[in-house]
């Protein structure tokens, strides 16, 4: 299994938890992102830099992507294309995204973001907190001790 973390809008809050998940396991972590993330220093981990544009990075993990890899993003859209090609995803506040979710979640932020285009909702969700990062390590922790054992 390879690890793949979309990272230009990944919380720095994650990164030191992520990282110590990385090294207790040794796994294959590659960051996938417009401009250089420091996620620590570890010899599992490598970086691919992808041109400035929307979904850049998005398009190199789907094509990156093989079946049972893990890639982390809060990207719906993205999350969507990965699970088509039967990887999983983990999102940034611990949701575990799989094919008996991810439609509804799809249709959730398209509505969501229909609302606020109309100007009848507040701006989105709210600010990534400590608790949304202790969901996160929760559900990493989870996910990794079933596909390790």
């Amino acid at each position: 299994m390879t690890l793949y973390v979309d990272g230009d809008a990944f919380p720095n809050l994650l990164k030191p938890m992520l990282h110590r998940a990385i090294e207790r396991l040794s796994l294959k972590t590659i960051v996938v992102s417009n401009k250089q993330i420091y996620m620590g220093d570890s010899r599992h981990i490598t970086h691919i830099i992808v041109d400035e544009g929307p979904d850049e990075a998005d398009h190199r993990i789907v094509d990156l992507v093989q079946e049972n890899d893990l890639v982390i993003t809060a990207d719906i859209p993205l999350a969507d294309r990965v699970i088509s090609k039967m990887a999983c995803v983990i999102g940034h506040r611990g949701e575990l995204l799989n094919r008996d979710n991810i439609k509804d979640h799809l249709a959730t932020r398209d509505l969501m973001s229909d609302i606020r285009e109309r100007g009848e909702f507040g701006k989105g969700p709210p600010p990534f907190g400590p608790k949304d990062a202790h969901k996160f390590i929760n559900q990493l922790d989870q996910f990794l001790t079933k596909q390790m054992s």
